[in-house]
């Protein structure tokens, strides 16, 4: 479980990354599937691209240093909230397939946050004496 938990993290880190980047960078002659992120606000792009860049570091950084572990569900939980925004906006646009492919992703996030906090939670470092064991 811990293996496909490492693999759904990893890809959602990737996915959530690429839609950070785009948000805030947001470069001129998108492909049709994402002519929707002209019609957003600077703001909301700053906040969603800000939210996405954060829960992607905090899908991989926690697990990785083994500091603040229970960082990552945390992160899990917070793609889900900025997903289910993203499929309200999307609804609310008629522009179903975007929403579907939101829901998808906050159930991989949601599927990720319960694994990490129940299933095969992550463990921190553990330090003694000064020195890491």
């Amino acid at each position: 479980m811990n293996i496909l938990l490492w693999v759904l993290q990893i890809l959602l880190a990737v996915f959530v990354t690429s839609t950070g980047v785009i948000h805030l960078v947001l470069p001129p002659n998108l492909p049709a599937p994402l002519q929707w992120m002209y019609d957003l606000s600077p703001s909301l792009h700053a906040i969603t691209g800000a939210a996405e860049l954060l829960a992607a570091a905090g899908l991989i950084l926690p697990g990785v240093t083994r500091i603040q572990t229970r960082l990552t569900p945390l992160a899990a939980v917070g793609l889900v909230l900025v997903m289910l925004g993203a499929i309200v906006f999307h609804i609310s646009r008629g522009e179903i397939l975007n929403a579907a492919l939101n829901l998808v992703v906050a159930a991989l996030a949601a599927f990720v946050a319960y694994g990490r906090w129940r299933i095969s939670p992550l463990s921190d470092r553990v330090f003694r004496r000064g020195y890491e064991t």
